[in-house]
């Protein structure tokens, strides 16, 4: 027995009720008879000419060969694009995107978070000005058809075997990672071939890209041209990383500073003591005017913003300078720190930047982000 909707095969999560067989494992979805054959959605007509789509600025000779092969190869596997932060990996699928709707296809674009939802789909929306671009995730949900949908990965339940392409973006990220429903969920929805994008791999690519079931394009430029910023670290007992972080905010305090911290409770203590001294504030997963907070810091209302991981990804702020304090923390892999530093350098306008780690102790996941930005500057060119 399998489930048709999370692809559960696990015997101990089927149970029989007064209707038929069901999969406990996703049930919190929507209940769904394992012998039933499935809803089919209503076509939705796609909008003449929604192809054509507008762009701020060019890509670059790299960006466009990796968007290029990634167009041309998604209609026989699915594709990892493998690029950097700030590398511009939205903008590699905008062809695949427009070649889905000249052919009547239903592309739906999958993130993990919600705020993430929000902001992609007015990008879209821009960009595919002819298109229906809808989003589709927590308050979102009246609307669910359109040229493009994008939603939550969570959403995805709603449309079995429904889309001909899907981008998945971040698959490395919470609450995606390493939730098998959710990777069967979106897995299911999905009728044609998946495009993943991400900064860094989960081993579940990894295995795809050894067995040479993936085709595996990789990106280590950002459009500016200049090079990936390297972090430095320093090493020291606890009260040292205090005094190596005031002498940090000081030498950048003209400079928008985010300092990123593995836990709540650090946040705020860390708060309480350098607002004695800065214009700053905080915000974690807690925090219920994320929002606004984030605009005030985008704004300069503050130049210091203390966060948690809930800032690693999908967050651009110009100008930025980051400091990770305690990074060799067990929190933090070497995938949110390479996120987190990838936050530094990212725009036309300002392409560099400084990123400083802060350990208490040696840290193998901090020397490895360290060595892949290394070889990132050292190796730009795209690999299949």
């Amino acid at each position: 027995m399998r489930c048709p909707r999370c692809l559960n095969e696990d015997p101990t999560y089927f149970y029989l009720g007064s209707k038929g067989w069901m999969c406990r494992r996703c049930v919190s979805f929507k209940r769904v008879l394992i012998m039933e054959e499935q809803v089919q959605i209503a076509p939705y007509e796609l909008s003449v000419d929604c192809e054509e789509y507008t762009l701020d600025y060019p890509l670059t000779s790299l960006q466009k060969n990796v968007a290029e092969r990634c167009a041309k190869m998604i209609f026989e596997q699915d594709v990892l694009i493998e690029a950097i932060c700030g590398a511009g990996k939205t903008e590699l699928v905008f062809p695949t995107i427009a070649k889905m709707l000249s052919l009547k296809k239903r592309v739906c674009f999958a993130i993990s978070r919600r705020q993430v939802v929000l902001e992609l789909q007015q990008r879209l929306a821009k960009t595919f000005t002819k298109a229906k671009v809808v989003k589709v995730c927590q308050g979102f949900t009246d609307d669910l058809f359109g040229d493009i949908v994008v939603c939550t990965t969570h959403q995805c339940y709603r449309y079995h075997q429904y889309f001909d392409c899907l981008i998945l973006d971040e698959s490395d990220a919470f609450p995606y990672k390493g939730n098998v429903v959710l990777a069967g969920i979106v897995r299911t929805s999905c009728k044609g071939h998946i495009v993943y994008l991400t900064a860094t791999l989960d081993d579940y690519l990894k295995k795809r890209i050894k067995e040479k079931s993936i085709v595996h394009l990789q990106l280590n430029a950002r459009p500016h041209g200049h090079d990936l910023p390297v972090p430095k670290k320093k090493v020291g007992l606890q009260f040292m990383l205090f005094y190596h972080l005031l002498r940090w905010i000081e030498m950048h305090r003209e400079k928008p500073l985010l300092v990123f911290v593995p836990t709540i409770k650090m946040s705020q203590y860390l708060y309480y003591f350098l607002r004695l001294f800065y214009h700053c504030d905080h915000v974690n997963s807690k925090t219920r005017d994320l929002d606004t907070k984030i605009l005030a810091f985008r704004n300069k209302k503050n130049n210091l913003l203390i966060a948690t991981t809930i800032l690693e990804r999908g967050v651009t702020i110009e100008n930025v300078n980051v400091c990770i304090f305690m990074a060799n923390h067990p929190v933090f892999d070497e995938a949110s720190l390479v996120q987190m530093s990838g936050r530094v350098g990212r725009t036309f306008k300002y392409p560099h930047g400084d990123c400083l780690f802060l350990c208490s102790a040696q840290s193998e996941e901090v020397d490895a982000c360290i060595q892949k930005c290394q070889k990132a500057n050292a190796h730009k060119m795209f690999v299949v």
